[in-house]
């Protein structure tokens, strides 16, 4: 048995579901940059004018919407978080759906070590999440190129993409860690979007209320934030050095409590 294979299988139709999502929203996205383009400057004033919580839930900040990369620097955190929510939901499904579907006995039955089994199942996450971005990619690529009028957007919009991947992985291993944890595993997946949820209105949260600065180091959100992103051209390499961390982390706790724990047959 192929359970990487399995896996794909598996997750095929759900994937195919999520990139047409993805692609929509960046279609309508940029669609609605056409119909703001003429105001130019006045798009602008206008969104400095708005309340600072309407400015940090819809993500302006800095960026100049009148260009078509500051306009999809904003449409970028929505795309995140759906990213986000398709990561932690694979992840924390992946695993706990065995005992949820009462298949883990048939797996155990097989000359297949747990670590095999965790191995094989984060590898087929991992092509989900890597697809699901490359899908990203391209279809931004090609809408914000339509307007950009010869502008050069793709290195811009790679670092953002890159941005994106390394919340896909950090939300990935937070479901795989949970449904590790857990011994409900139909509790596992809720629990994951929980928190998802949790780290976004945390991110916000910061954004509104200069007193929450120190907090932005508990949400990924604000690890790749496009503002920061576009403006430095890179990445922070505190950012990286603590996702870096929370990776290595989530994937010891996934690895060490999954062998360990009972299994409900």
């Amino acid at each position: 048995m192929n359970l990487f294979k399995r896996e794909i299988k598996a997750n095929r139709k759900s994937l195919i579901i999520w990139c047409i999502g993805v692609v929509f929203m960046v279609a309508s996205g940029m669609a609605k940059f056409s119909s703001l383009e003429g105001t130019g400057q006045s798009m602008n004033a206008l969104m400095a004018d708005m309340p600072k919580s309407l400015q940090a839930i819809m993500g302006t900040g800095s960026l100049d919407l009148s260009t078509p990369i500051g306009y999809f620097g904003v449409l970028f955190l929505y795309l995140a978080v759906m990213a986000a929510i398709h990561a932690a939901m694979l992840g924390s499904n992946i695993l706990a759906k065995e005992e949820r579907d009462k298949t883990v006995e048939f797996l155990l039955v097989k000359p297949l070590s747990r670590t095999k089994m965790i191995t094989s199942k984060l590898m087929a996450a991992l092509v989900n999440i890597l697809i699901f971005n490359l899908v990203t990619f391209a279809s931004s690529v090609g809408m914000v190129q339509k307007y950009a009028e010869g502008e050069d957007v793709m290195g811009d919009i790679m670092l953002l993409m890159v941005g994106m991947f390394i919340i896909q992985l950090i939300f990935l291993v937070i479901g795989t860690a949970i449904a590790a944890v857990l011994t409900n595993a139909k509790k596992a997946t809720s629990l994951a979007t929980g928190i998802l949820l949790l780290l976004f209105i945390l991110s916000v949260a910061v954004d509104l209320n200069d007193k929450l600065e120190g907090l932005k180091f508990l949400t990924p959100f604000k690890y790749y934030d496009a503002k920061l992103i576009l403006e430095e051209g890179g990445f922070d390499p505190l950012y990286l050095v603590l996702s870096f961390l929370l990776l290595a982390g989530l994937t010891i706790v996934t690895y060490v409590f999954y062998r360990k724990r009972d299994m409900n047959l």
